[in-house]
């Protein structure tokens, strides 16, 4: 019997393009110099949930779980840049996480875990990662704010490619006042 096929996936906030655009220009400059190699831009996102690889009955209870969410829209400011020496990136991120943020990996969490789903030991952190692999990064530098103003959050799929890994959003399903009231399937 031929093992059944995996899916990497993970749950995530995906900026709009122009957000993203704009946050690697204002921090192109800040992290030059750290030895690594950039993020792309379409590959910006901040994770909430990172579920590893899932055979299809796995992504469905996943799937569930998320359809059985109820957040509510906010607004997140990423204001410092910082490094992670370990795993080695130079990041963006708030260094205020909106309640609504924290409530809503918090529902995820609770949602995810009858799926197996093994949730981080190291507490969360709302970051973007801008560079992979640097020697060495700032020490928390404060940003001029860039506004996000964050309506869903996305079920995504990444592919390791040759060339990289590749993002694939499968899912999104708007946070309340969103304007939306079903998920949908990119």
């Amino acid at each position: 019997m031929a093992p059944a096929e995996t899916r990497r996936l993970f749950f995530a906030l995906r900026p709009s393009a122009a957000l993203q655009d704009e946050l690697v220009r204002r921090t192109r400059k800040l992290v030059r110099g750290g030895g690594g190699r950039p993020v792309g831009p379409e590959k910006l996102h901040l994770t909430l949930a990172f579920l590893g690889s899932l055979d299809e009955a796995a992504q469905a209870c996943v799937e569930a779980a998320a359809d059985g969410m109820h957040g509510e829209p906010f607004r997140l400011v990423f204001d410092t840049l910082g490094h992670f020496p370990r795993p080695r990136v130079i990041w963006a991120g708030a260094s205020v996480i909106p309640p609504a943020l924290s409530a809503l990996v918090q529902e995820l969490t609770r949602a995810l875990l009858p799926c197996g789903y093994r949730p981080e030991s190291r507490p969360f952190k709302a970051h973007v990662t801008l560079m992979r692999k640097v020697g060495h990064g700032p020490q928390a530098t404060a940003l001029d704010p860039l506004v996000w103003d964050v309506r869903d959050f996305a079920l995504v799929e990444s592919v390791t490619l040759p060339e990289g890994a590749q993002y694939r959003v499968l899912r999104r399903w708007p946070l309340h006042g969103a304007g939306e009231d079903e998920p949908r399937t990119e």
